[in-house]
């Protein structure tokens, strides 16, 4: 090394070698670099020696075009040549090997000085902490869950809980509007009451990631909700504290993700209303253009919901809005922003209507609503979202295997077994089915909500208004497949289309007549349905009640209902109001056009009908006749009261009679009473009425004596 060393100096002669020795002297880090750059020096002499041989042929290079490939050739070669003489592998072989062998012993017998012949420790797990340590691959995790022989220790509950983190993480990742019916039994398999912290951070870390889909993971937190009230008031519990933090910092991604999650929970009634007013007006309170942006895309989210709910509240954070719009201190981007809300809220908030009907996973009275405020002292719990040794591990575990079974319900036996036990199992689960179809039967299901009843009452309105005439809304009605007892409904949505409409319009009772020509049942619904307008005609406006009454007076004459329905009418003073008056005075006006006064009149003085219209004509006292009297008198129909009239004339004799009759009546049977006590006394009586006729003489003497004598005086 040394000679070759002496060589690089010789060659050059000049002070920079001995610089860098001195160098080299100096930084042992670079030993190296050193030697190759001597033989660097070498290169450079000998590059300079073949410099001035080039620079001697350079015309005749120049000079043709072989000359000049013939230059690039040697150039490559000589460059080629130098780097295999002056590289890296000739410095590590003459100056590098020694130096670094000794640096390599030097450090090892430190080491040996330090610790001496210490022995490899044993790897220490990871100390529990909120990141969960280590990634440990899920084979890997399962493989060591499998080893480990405490079942109840501190190793294997963190074990269970890294899986239990990584398994709901998972599962919130992948949910979507398509998978979420298919999330839930799975997501219901894992322990949610031990890992209730990492489910609402999951949930908020996706949401907050996409809030886009905030609609799907509500509905997640919804369905979560009815099994877990705690978990649900969890999440809640933290969004808002997400929104406070956010509000007090001004960031407002942060505050448009919070309020768009808190939107639709409120759509899928997790949480009250009410917490979105007290939002809305913390947020307008000092209008911004931000906090108003945020105001504004959150009515877009709930704003249907709340005015369904609390219309009178939406209305008075809109009155909020144009105020602020009034004001102008404002941009004009916001400003358009709010003219803009005012479109979508006269639109009905078109494509914003409450839960999309794929996301609407939750029954009405399954719903658990939390009552909520921004005010309330909320605890975030961050504590559940940290391992912590569970001291009775196996019970909580068994605690919740239970719950499992109730949610999901019993699982069916396993499918790795043999061919006998799938036989069984495929018998057992026929029984079952056959068993659930029994029982199915026996069980009628009601629908209290009447869902099926509204649509088809939608149908048939539909159905009523679509059509051009009578007639082809009367062959579709017909097609319209209607359960036993649901035919009434016919009858009731035409009667109330007809109330609706400004005047009347004989669409209506051509429709209905054409019903009760086709089955003799619909005559009888009309007449219930008449029955139950008269009762309750109170209620309705004059307009209606005109409509009503021409209605049926159409179907009474056309024959269409009897005419035995006007045994529901009392035209005394005491049984009728102002509306009933109204309602008889139309109809029978409406009659009388139809059918004329004489052929009216023929109807009402019918004998075979006499007891139905007793009602109507009534005979019984002098007041009520003439009520009916000056009734149809006062509404120009007097030309029916001529068979009252007379009758009202005959009626002193009648009662006089009526009233001698009762009198003999009650002689009559006085006599009868007194006949068998005068048979038992007749024999006293003949042996008195000797001494009874004299004395009477005598008594008459007496008597005629004083008189004669008043006479002469």
């Amino acid at each position: 090394v040394g000679g070759s060393v002496g060589m690089a100096r010789s060659r050059s002669g000049s002070p920079s070698a001995s610089s860098s020795d001195s160098d080299r002297r100096r930084k042992p880090s670079r030993r190296r670099e050193s030697p190759a750059k001597g033989d660097g020096e070498d290169g450079r002499d000998r590059g300079d020696v073949g410099g001035e041989k080039r620079g001697k042929s350079a015309a005749d290079r120049e000079s043709s075009p072989s000359g000049r490939e013939e230059g690039k050739k040697g150039g490559r070669d000589r460059g080629r040549d130098a780097r295999s003489k002056g590289g890296r592998g000739d410095s590590r072989d003459k100056g590098g090997g020694a130096n670094s062998a000794d640096w390599r012993s030097g450090r090892r017998d430190l080491r040996d000085a330090v610790g001496g012949d210490r022995q490899p420790e044993t790897r220490k797990p990871l100390a529990a902490g909120k990141a969960g340590g280590a990634y440990v691959p899920p084979f890997k995790l399962a493989q060591m869950m499998a080893e480990q022989a405490d079942k109840t220790g501190a190793e294997y509950q963190r074990m269970t809980w890294d899986a239990l983190k990584k398994s709901i993480n998972g599962l919130v990742n992948k949910v979507n509007a398509s998978n979420v019916k298919h999330i839930l039994p799975e997501l219901f398999s894992e322990n949610m009451i031990r890992g209730r912290g990492l489910f609402a951070r999951s949930v908020m870390k996706s949401q907050m990631a996409s809030p886009h889909f905030s609609s799907v993971f509500a509905a997640l937190v919804a369905v979560v909700n009815t099994k877990f009230p705690e978990l649900g008031e969890l999440v809640l519990k933290r969004i808002i504290l997400q929104f406070r933090r956010a509000f007090k910092r001004n960031d407002k991604p942060v505050c448009v993700a919070a309020t768009k999650f808190l939107a639709h929970l409120i759509n899928q009634q997790v949480v009250h209303e009410l917490i979105a007013l007290e939002l809305l007006t913390v947020l307008l309170s000092t209008p911004t253009n931000d906090s108003v942006e945020v105001g504004i895309e959150f009515v877009k989210e709930c704003g249907y919901t709340l005015h369904e709910l609390t219309p009178q509240g939406l209305h008075g954070i809109f009155e909020r809005f144009r105020g602020i719009l009034h004001e102008g201190e404002i941009d004009k981007r916001v400003q358009f922003m709010i003219e803009n809300l005012f479109a979508i809220r006269k639109a009905g908030f078109e494509g914003k209507k409450g839960v999309p009907s794929e996301l609407d996973l939750v029954e009405e009275e399954d719903q658990i609503v939390h009552e909520l405020s921004l005010d309330d002292e909320l605890q975030a719990e961050a504590t559940l979202d940290i391992f912590k040794v569970d001291p009775e591990y196996e019970e909580s575990e068994r605690k919740y295997a239970e719950i499992k079974k109730e949610i999901l319900g019993e699982s069916s036996s396993d499918e790795d077994g043999d061919d006998d036990s799938g036989s069984d199992s495929e018998e057992e689960s026929e029984d079952e089915a056959q068993a659930v179809a029994t029982q199915a039967k026996k069980q009628t299901i009601q629908d209290q909500t009447e869902t099926n009843l509204v649509n088809l009452r939608r149908t048939i309105y539909l159905t009523i208004m679509s059509s051009l005439d009578f007639e082809e809304a009367g062959h579709k009605l017909m097609k319209i497949h209607l359960q036993p007892g649901q035919e009434v409904e016919i009858c009731t949505m035409l009667t109330e289309c007809c109330s609706q409409e400004r005047t009347y319009l004989r669409y209506y009772g051509l429709l209905a007549q054409r019903f009760c020509f086709i089955d003799k049942m619909y005559a009888q619904l009309f007449d219930e349905v008449f029955m139950k307008q008269y009762s309750t005609i109170h209620r309705l406006e004059t307009n209606k009640l005109r409509n009503v009454a021409k209605f049926f007076a159409h179907l009474l004459a056309t024959d269409g209902v009897s005419w035995t329905c006007l045994a529901y009418l009392q035209l005394t003073e005491e049984a009728t109001t102002s509306s009933s008056r109204i309602f008889i005075k139309i109809l029978f006006q409406e009659l009388s056009e139809a059918l004329g006064l004489r052929k009216l009149n023929v109807r009402l003085i019918d004998a075979s009908m006499a007891e139905y219209f007793q009602g109507i004509m009534p005979r019984d006292t002098p007041k009520n006749v003439r009520f009916a009297i000056n009734f149809f008198t006062s509404i120009g129909l007097g030309g029916l009261t001529d068979d009252l009239r007379e009758h009202l004339k005959n009626m002193p004799k009648m009662i006089a009679s009526a009233k001698a009759a009762a009198e003999s009546d009650s002689d009559s049977d006085s006599d009868s009473d007194s006949s068998s006590s005068s048979s038992s006394s007749s024999s006293s009586s003949s042996s008195d009425s000797d001494s009874s006729s004299s004395s009477s003489s005598s008594s008459s003497s007496s008597d005629s004596k004083p008189k004669k004598k008043k006479r002469r005086k």
